[in-house]
């Protein structure tokens, strides 16, 4: 078994060890992943059941705070983020992004399936053009009712009164 420590790639890694040409199926999703919760866990398994390797791109924390998550977002920095899901045995490969989406780094690997949760439709996906021109897909995937971090943060900040 790898360690999770090994799993964190920088971009250039990342794309030399899984972009094209490959002989697997990669597939890739993105996200703060700031507290995992079993809805993270329940859809990163559905994304590695698309393919042979999942690759998951988590913004930095600068990045995280430009999407305006919340108060003092992310709670857990983006180096503990990225080791803890290359700590899941559903999880290929970990990289940070400092974009605002990681539209770049989608463009530069080339997955074969694109996956997010099924709040977005289809052509909001970033990086979904991109994969679909290159003969990719793009999946969007349900989520597990009553889990998501901002409610998981306010029912903790809740119990603090």
């Amino acid at each position: 078994m790898r360690s999770p420590g090994d799993k964190v790639l920088d971009r250039g890694e990342l794309v030399r060890r899984f972009g094209r040409p490959r002989d697997e199926v990669v597939v890739f999703t993105n996200g703060c992943f700031d507290l995992i919760h079993r809805g993270h866990v329940s859809y990163l398994s559905g994304a590695r059941a698309l393919g042979d390797r999942l690759l998951v791109g988590v913004n930095t924390d600068a990045s995280v705070r430009r999407l305006e998550k919340g108060s003092g977002r992310p709670l857990v920095g983006q180096a503990d983020r990225a080791f803890v899901l290359a700590s899941l045995e559903c999880v290929d490969g970990v990289c940070l992004f400092d974009e605002d989406t990681p539209r770049q780094l989608i463009a530069e690997l080339l997955p074969d399936v694109l996956v997010k949760g099924a709040d977005y439709e289809l052509d909001q996906v970033a990086g979904g053009s991109e994969v679909v021109d290159a003969g990719g897909r793009v999946v969007l995937l349900p989520f597990v009712e009553g889990y998501s971090t901002t409610s998981l943060i306010e029912r903790i900040r809740g119990s603090e009164t």
